[in-house]
């Protein structure tokens, strides 16, 4: 199978989060950039860095067997001829669980190859109590 071709940052970020609530390793693992330091950060969890390890951490939360539905909102995008970075507020509620859990704060940094755009780092983290401060309307431009 040929690894797919992302013309934009978005179509990455969207192919990973697709891949992620369908639990699907190999489509997720091909949004990755195959440069060696890659580093992937779960929320509350470990710096993962390099592909191998990347690939780990996500075959053992697939294996958990929950299936997770991801939202995305208020994002903040920087974008140059080789590098995105996409600030997000991330919405995961998990199937057959009606809690509704605060927002993530996620950092997908992307970048240009001779193959399109790839994730080269994910970093979540969970939001620190903010009494709503969050979801303020996000800068249109970043300086």
């Amino acid at each position: 199978m040929n690894k797919p071709i992302f013309p934009t940052p978005e179509d990455a970020e969207q192919a990973f989060y697709d891949a992620f609530g369908r639990s699907d390793l190999e489509a997720l693992m091909a949004v990755w950039s195959e440069d060696d330091e890659t580093v992937c950060v779960h929320p509350g969890g470990s710096r993962f860095t390099g592909l191998a390890a990347i690939r780990e951490s996500w075959k053992q939360l697939f294996a958990t067997g929950m299936k997770f539905r991801i939202q995305l909102s208020h994002p903040v995008k920087t974008h140059s001829m080789l590098m995105a970075v996409h600030c997000v507020l991330q919405h995961i509620t998990v199937e057959d669980d009606d809690n509704i859990a605060p927002p993530l704060i996620t950092t997908n940094v992307f970048v240009r190859g001779a193959h399109g755009w790839q994730l080269l780092t994910h970093h979540t983290s969970p939001a620190p109590d903010t009494n709503g401060l969050l979801l303020q309307d996000t800068p249109h431009v970043v300086h």
